[in-house]
């Protein structure tokens, strides 16, 4: 392990005092390649390692979607969690590293049960292995969601550490994957295509990436404006996971009015104070709105929808078949085909198969062979 941080800190030093100018473009790309090779070996051993590797973080997924809670020691995961759920689920105090295990609370949202995960503060260079700092980033790719929470007092560098730790365990907040199409073949050489123009890569950067990673035979179609870090991300796809985060700037009760101005222009930024409570409901309003969750209601042949206990589907896996093998996957076999009220129809109701896709609040009756 040591001789892998020791090779990642020298590509990192030698990518440092490189100047960047078109001539150093190819020699740059073969670093950040090699990094990303090193780190895929960092990742591995830290998502085995929190598998098991320690206490307090192989935590039993609940509910409906999860959100963990990311930030350094003290500041005020611990008091936010119990404000949310209104009991004291998580120690909190004044002090350090009161979190020692990660703390677990389900919460209901719009009808979905929502668990919250408060996990350990890390450090700077957790993703080295400081205060098992592999074990609790690694926790967070399993998450929906991620709360970053940050003290006011110093939210721009807090926020930058914080995003670079992510970032080194392969996870990319409030990004889309890139749309990048690799497809590996067994000759012909490299085939590469843009259906957009390419501002940020050339073709023969594309290839030096390739060839970093021993790939001489492929079709590589390229339908957004890649950067050579999207391309990597993109060859590292088993690596990658893209979460979306809100930026939860706690202790806002203590700005004034015009600091507080300030700080809502930073980008997914929620401003709150977990000790006063204010604006929590701002906050999980805005949580919905990011978990982008489709609720579905059921409606028995011949009675009134359940509107109590929707069914929640993924709002990328929301289609009929989705819902039917939610609740068992025999329903999918006596499928004959379904009805359902709401948004996705033109008409209420209207006769739908196993490929129509759900929106938020349909009501549907199945109906089997």
């Amino acid at each position: 392990m040591a001789g892998i941080l020791e090779r990642l800190k020298d590509i990192e030093d030698e990518m440092a005092k490189t100047q960047r100018n078109k001539a150093t473009e190819g020699h740059l790309c073969r670093l950040r390649a090699q990094h990303a090779k090193l780190s895929r070996e960092l990742i591995s051993n830290a998502t085995k390692s929190s598998g098991g590797g320690g206490e307090g973080f192989d935590v039993k997924k609940g509910g409906n979607a999860t959100v963990g809670f990311v930030g350094f020691p003290s500041v005020g995961k611990s008091s936010l969690l119990n404000s949310l759920t209104g009991k004291e689920v998580s120690e909190a105090a004044a002090y350090e590293f009161t979190t020692l295990t990660a703390q677990s609370s389900i919460i209901k949202i719009n009808g979905s049960k929502v668990q919250f995960l408060d996990f350990p503060g890390i450090l700077e260079n957790a993703n080295q292995g400081y205060g098992r700092g592999r074990q609790v980033i690694a926790s967070y790719r399993n998450c929906d969601l991620l709360y970053i929470v940050l003290d006011i007092s110093k939210p721009l560098k807090h926020k930058e550490i914080l995003e670079r730790e992510l970032k080194a365990v392969g996870i990319r907040i409030n990004k889309k994957k890139p749309d990048i199409l690799i497809k590996k073949k067994e000759k012909g050489g490299l085939s590469i295509t843009n259906t957009v123009q390419l501002t940020h890569l050339d073709f023969d950067l594309v290839r030096t990436i390739m060839h970093e990673y021993r790939i001489n035979s492929a079709e590589v179609a390229f339908r957004c404006d890649a950067t050579a870090d999207d391309l990597i991300d993109a060859l590292e796809e088993d690596q990658r996971r893209y979460i979306p985060a809100i930026y939860v700037l706690n202790k806002a009760d203590l700005l004034s009015a015009e600091e507080l101005e300030l700080l809502y222009r930073i980008p997914d930024s929620i401003p709150i104070s977990s000790n006063s409570k204010w604006n929590l409901d701002s906050l999980l309003e805005y949580t919905w709105e990011r978990l982008n969750l489709v609720r579905v209601y059921t409606k028995p042949k011949g009675r009134i929808p359940d509107f109590e206990d929707p069914v929640v589907l993924r709002n990328d896996r929301r289609t009929v078949k989705d819902f039917c093998m939610n609740i068992h996957k025999s329903l999918v076999d006596d499928f004959k085909q379904a009805v359902v009220f709401g948004s996705s129809v033109k008409h209420q109701p209207q006769y739908v198969g196993l490929t129509h896709v759900l929106e938020d609040e349909d009501v549907i009756t199945i109906l089997k062979k």
